[in-house]
C-alpha cells in the first residue's frame, strides 16, 4: 500500500467548520448479527444515539450534504435534524452488499456529484464527535495524499477516514464488482496519511459488550472530567 508517514492533523477550534466541499457518507445498513439484528446506529447511548450524535457533530463542523446508506428510520418528532443539515438516504444494491457497494451507491447520488472530499463513517461509532473533529481538521493538501484515515492496533479503520472523491470514484471504476468487495480492495491502493488511534477513538459498537463499554464511558466521562479539573 502506498502511504505517507503518519502525521497528526493540525488542531483547530472546537466548532470550526470544514470547507463547503466536504460531504459525509455514513454507513448504517449492516446486518448487525452480533447485536441480534438491532439497528446499531439507533441504540441508546448517553441520552442520544450514535446516529444523532454523528449528525450533530457533522452539522457543527458544517459538513454537508450527508448521505446515509441503509434503511431510513420512520419519521418522528425527534427526526427534525440539526440546523443546516442536508440529509438523504440510499440503499446499496443488492442490500447488504457490503461497505464498498454502499459507498458506490452513495457516490452515485446527485447530492455528491460536485463534492471534492467526503468523510466515510461507520454509523455505529461510539465516539463519533472525536472522529469527526479529527477528520474535519485534516488537510489533504498538506501532503500528496488521497486520504486521511485512522489506524488502530495496526489495522486500517477505513470507515473513519476522509477521502478525495475523484480518487475513490477512479478506484471504484477499476473494480470488477462492488458487491462483496472489501474496503482494502477499493481503498488500499490510495496514498494515505495515517492517524494513529491510541485511545480507542474509532471504537464501534459491534457486540453487547461494546455497547456496555460505550455506555459506561459516556456515563463516567463527566465525573472523570470534574475529578481532573
Amino acid at each position: 500500500m502506498a502511504s505517507a508517514p503518519a502525521r497528526e492533523p493540525a488542531p483547530g477550534s472546537a466548532g470550526s467548520p470544514a470547507p463547503a466541499s466536504v460531504a459525509a457518507v455514513v454507513l448504517v445498513g449492516g446486518r448487525a448479527r452480533r447485536m441480534g439484528g438491532a439497528a446499531k446506529h439507533l441504540l441508546a447511548l448517553g441520552g442520544s444515539t450514535p446516529w444523532d450524535r454523528t449528525r450533530a457533530a457533522l452539522a457543527e463542523r458544517g459538513i454537508t450534504p450527508v448521505v446515509a446508506v441503509g434503511d431510513a428510520p420512520e419519521r418522528g418528532a425527534s427526526d427534525a435534524g440539526p440546523e443546516g443539515e442536508v440529509l438523504s438516504w440510499v440503499r446499496e444494491e443488492p442490500p447488504f452488499g457490503g461497505p464498498v457497494a454502499a459507498l458506490a451507491a452513495a457516490l452515485a447520488r446527485p447530492e455528491l456529484a460536485g463534492v471534492a472530499e467526503f468523510l466515510l463513517l461507520a454509523g455505529d461509532l461510539a465516539r463519533p464527535e472525536a472522529v469527526i473533529a479529527r477528520l474535519a481538521e485534516a488537510d489533504l493538501t498538506a501532503d500528496p495524499v488521497d486520504a486521511v484515515a485512522f489506524r488502530a492496533d495496526g489495522q486500517p479503520q477505513w470507515l473513519a477516514g476522509r477521502y478525495r472523491a475523484a480518487a475513490v470514484r477512479d478506484a471504484l471504476a477499476a473494480l470488477d464488482r462492488v458487491d462483496g468487495a472489501s474496503c482494502r480492495a477499493l481503498l488500499g491502493g490510495l496514498p494515505i496519511r495515517w492517524v494513529p488511534d491510541e485511545d480507542g477513538t474509532t471504537a464501534d459498537i459491534d457486540t453487547p459488550d461494546d455497547l456496555e463499554r460505550a455506555r459506561a464511558e459516556v456515563a463516567g466521562s463527566a465525573p472523570r472530567s470534574e475529578e481532573s479539573s
